[in-house]
C-alpha cells in the first residue's frame, strides 16, 4: 500500500518509527509516495485524529477501494498499540508526540419555558426563602441558597425541575396536576405554594438565563 506523510513526519524520524512495526506486526509493506493524490492514504490535518505533536494535530485520510493493507494500517493507527508506538517514540530521550485533546461535544440546550414570566413566579412564590434576583438580596431565610448559588451547580436543572420532590418543599408544595392535596389533618406548616409544570418550566428558564454566582471553588455538599 502506498502512504503519504509530509516533511515534517518525515523528517522526525516517526514515520521510520512506526512502519518496520506495523509491517512486523501484519506482513503489509508500505510504500512512502511523495504525491498525496497518488497515496492509498495520508497523514495530515485532515480526516480521522491520530496523535499530537510539532504543535499539530495529525490526521488520517484514505481513498475509497485500494489494498487491504490500506484497512489494516488504519486499524493499526487507531488502536491503542499504534498510538503507544507512536507516544514510544522517544529521540534523545524526549517524546514528541502524544495523544490528540479529547473533543467535547457542545450541547446548546434551550428552554421553553417564558423567562419573564419565570422572574415573576419566582419574586412571588419563592422569594420569602430564596434571593431570587439583585432586587430581593437581603429577603428570604440566610440559610437558604440564593438562586444564582443553586445556578452554579452542576444538576441544577435536575434540582430546579424537581425541586416539589426535593426536601424541605414537599411539605408545604402543590403542583397542579402531579401532587395530592393535603389531606384536612395533616395541613401545611406555612401558607402552601401553588405552581403548575408551566411555571416550573418558566423558573427555570428564567434561572437558565441568570449568571452563575461565582463561588471561588468547587462547592462542596454534604
Amino acid at each position: 500500500m502506498r502512504l503519504y506523510a509530509p516533511a515534517a513526519l518525515l523528517d522526525s524520524g516517526l514515520v521510520k518509527h512506526i512502519l518496520p512495526r506495523f509491517t512486523l506486526k501484519t506482513r503489509v509493506r508500505v510504500e512512502l509516495v511523495d504525491d498525496p493524490g497518488s497515496a492509498d492514504l495520508s497523514l495530515g490535518d485532515e480526516g480521522t485524529p491520530l496523535f499530537a505533536g510539532l504543535d499539530t494535530i495529525w490526521h488520517m485520510a484514505r481513498t475509497e477501494g485500494g489494498p487491504e493493507g490500506v484497512q489494516k494500517l488504519a486499524d493499526w493507527l487507531t488502536s491503542d498499540i499504534g498510538l503507544n508506538t507512536v507516544v514510544s517514540y522517544t529521540p534523545e530521550g524526549a517524546a514528541l508526540f502524544g495523544p490528540p485533546p479529547e473533543t467535547i461535544e457542545v450541547v446548546s440546550v434551550t428552554y421553553d419555558g417564558d423567562a419573564e414570566l419565570g422572574h415573576k413566579v419566582s419574586r412571588s412564590r419563592c422569594v420569602r426563602c430564596h434571593v431570587v434576583d439583585e432586587a430581593s438580596r437581603g429577603y428570604g431565610i440566610g440559610s437558604t441558597p440564593s438562586f444564582s448559588v443553586l445556578r452554579s451547580l452542576a444538576d441544577w436543572e435536575d434540582r430546579f425541575f424537581a425541586f416539589y420532590a426535593l426536601n424541605p418543599h414537599p411539605s408545604f408544595t402543590i403542583v397542579s396536576g402531579v401532587t395530592p392535596p393535603f389531606p384536612p389533618h395533616r395541613p401545611p406548616p406555612i401558607a402552601p405554594v401553588e405552581m403548575t409544570l408551566d411555571e416550573i418550566e418558566a423558573v427555570v428558564a428564567y434561572v437558565a438565563a441568570m449568571p452563575a454566582a461565582d463561588l471561588g471553588a468547587p462547592l462542596k455538599r454534604q
